[in-house]
C-alpha cells in the first residue's frame, strides 16, 4: 500500500515536478544524509536512526504547518533529486526557503535554482509570505553561490536557528522581483 500526503500542491517547471514527500523517497534521502555530502545539513552526516527521524520531520512539517519541503523530481523520469521549499519549524526565528540536492549527478545543472524559484513563488503567492531567508553554513560555497544567484543578500544582523552560527541570506521581497515573485507559481 502506498500512502501519500493529501491536499498538497504540485509545482511544475520546465524540467521538474515538486511534490510532497512520500515513503519511496526515503532511500534517496537517506543515501544523501548518511554520506559526507550532507556535511552542511545539521547534524550531517546522520545515522540510519536520525535519518529516519529527519524524514518524519519533513513529512510532519506538512501536516503541522500545511506546507513544507517539496521533493524535487525529474519530470521525465520521476527520479527524486532533492528537496526544497518553505520551512518554519517551532523555534525558528524566521520562515526559511531551504534546499538540498541529494544526487551528485543532479548538481551543477541549475536544478536547485529552478526548483527554489518555483518554491519561492509558491511561498510568496499561495502562502502570502513577504520575506524569506535561507540559513547557510559559512563553508557551503555552493549554497552561498545559489543564494546570490537567487538575488539574496546576506543579512548579518538576522537571528539564526540553533546554537551554531550560520549565515542568513535574505531573499528579495516579491515587489523587488521582476515578476513579483509569481512567475513559477500557478
Amino acid at each position: 500500500m502506498s500512502i501519500t500526503l493529501s491536499n498538497t500542491p504540485v509545482l511544475e517547471t520546465e524540467r521538474l515536478i515538486l511534490r510532497a514527500p512520500q515513503a519511496s523517497d526515503l532511500p534517496a534521502f537517506a543515501q544523501f544524509l548518511q554520506a559526507e555530502r550532507s556535511l552542511y545539513v545539521r547534524p550531517g552526516p546522520m545515522t540510519e536512526e536520525t535519518t529516519w527521524r529527519a524524514f518524519g520531520h519533513v513529512i510532519g512539517h506538512w501536516v503541522l504547518r500545511g506546507y513544507g519541503n517539496f521533493v524535487i523530481t525529474d519530470a521525465a523520469t520521476g527520479a527524486a533529486l532533492g528537496a526544497c521549499g518553505p520551512w518554519f519549524p517551532a523555534g525558528w526565528p524566521e520562515r526559511e526557503l531551504g534546499w538540498t540536492i541529494w544526487s551528485v549527478e543532479a548538481e551543477g545543472k541549475g536544478i536547485a535554482f529552478e526548483a527554489v524559484q518555483a518554491a519561492r513563488a509558491y511561498a510568496y503567492g499561495a502562502l502570502g509570505w513577504d520575506t524569506a531567508v535561507s540559513n547557510i553554513d559559512p563553508a557551503n560555497a555552493r549554497s552561498r553561490a545559489l543564494a546570490q544567484r537567487l538575488g539574496c543578500t546576506q543579512d548579518v544582523g538576522a537571528a539564526y536557528p540553533g546554537d551554531t552560527p550560520v549565515e542568513v541570506w535574505r531573499h528579495p521581497a516579491p515587489d523587488d522581483l521582476a515578476d513579483g515573485g509569481m512567475e513559477a507559481y500557478a
